[in-house]
């Protein structure tokens, strides 16, 4: 890094939190979900880190450099918590963002998620059939990971390419990204932290299995076998000294984090890790209600 951009980095101010990270543990990773719950198979313990508050510099961030921005993204959905209004208006909303702030060709939306510190349990909405993990109430994510694992994402990227644009001329690179807003009043309690991609290296991370179920397995059956390589996997991190971590306080409701899970073209910064942390530094804290959705940005 250069040491002009250091020292602008290191002017901030700064708080420290635990984050998790993987520890030494079962050889089987996997994570599996259901309403209101995220259970892992891995090992996770806390590790004190320093988490840089890059407020006063958003500018200085860029999607090359660090993986990720702060934007401004005004948005027409009033209520986040109805799921209608954000069906109907939300994913339009976000494709036109990304596009604009990746400079992609067109954007694919995908699935969105609410996530609180707040109780979950009385969000839950009673719904028919097999539990579904998108459009529903989550807590935090609690230990450092990135939701794609690199060599399950070509396959991913093509099939969502073909579905929303079967005649069209194929794609040279494809950016795979959250957008992640938080709706309530600032400070919030657990905002979220993401990891310069400058300080990862690209051999870093595992992957961990995704199971969707309707009752989270216990004891042995959760290392039962199962057919992990047909399943979609986040990538998790073992702590790692020279991470370099970053948050933006004070959030507001007309503000958005734009930042890669996956960039198909690796000559610059291309994959963020993130989690939630406790954020002790700021008085009177509310709770964070938030939404991510999901996209896919194609470059013909």
């Amino acid at each position: 890094m250069a040491v002009q951009q250091l020292d602008i980095e290191d002017s901030v101010r700064t708080t420290q939190a635990q984050l998790n990270y993987l520890l030494p543990g079962p050889d089987i990773n996997r994570r599996f979900v259901s309403a209101g719950v995220e259970v892992n198979t891995g090992v996770y313990g806390p590790f004190l880190t320093t988490i840089r508050d890059g407020r006063e510099i958003k500018d200085h961030f860029s999607f090359d450099r660090q993986g990720f921005r702060l934007i401004d993204a005004p948005t027409a959905v009033q209520d986040f918590n109805d799921s209608d209004e954000v069906n109907r208006l939300y994913p339009e909303e976000v494709a036109r963002h990304v596009q604009q702030n990746f400079g992609a060709d067109f954007v694919v939306p995908m699935g969105w998620m609410i996530r609180t510190s707040g109780d979950v349990a009385s969000r839950q909405k009673k719904k028919d059939g097999p539990y579904q993990h998108h459009g529903g109430v989550q807590p935090p994510a609690g230990e450092v990971h990135i939701d794609t694992e690199p060599g399950r994402q070509p396959v991913a990227a093509q099939r969502a390419y073909a579905k929303a644009r079967p005649d069209g001329p194929g794609f040279k690179r494809f950016i795979i990204s959250s957008f992640w807003r938080t709706f309530s009043p600032p400070p919030q309690d657990c905002p979220l932290a993401l990891c310069d991609a400058r300080s990862v290296r690209d051999d870093e991370g595992l992957a961990n299995v995704l199971w969707v179920v309707d009752k989270i397995p216990e004891g042995d059956a959760m290392f039962a076998p199962m057919d992990d390589d047909k399943q979609m996997a986040a990538a998790i991190f073992r702590h790692n000294p020279d991470h370099r971590w970053w948050y933006f306080s004070n959030m507001e409701r007309d503000e958005a984090l734009l930042f890669k899970f996956h960039d198909s073209d690796r000559s610059g910064g291309w994959r963020t890790p993130h989690t939630a942390f406790w954020d002790k530094s700021l008085p009177d804290a509310h709770p964070r209600e938030s939404i991510e959705f999901r996209s896919i940005a194609f470059f013909e």
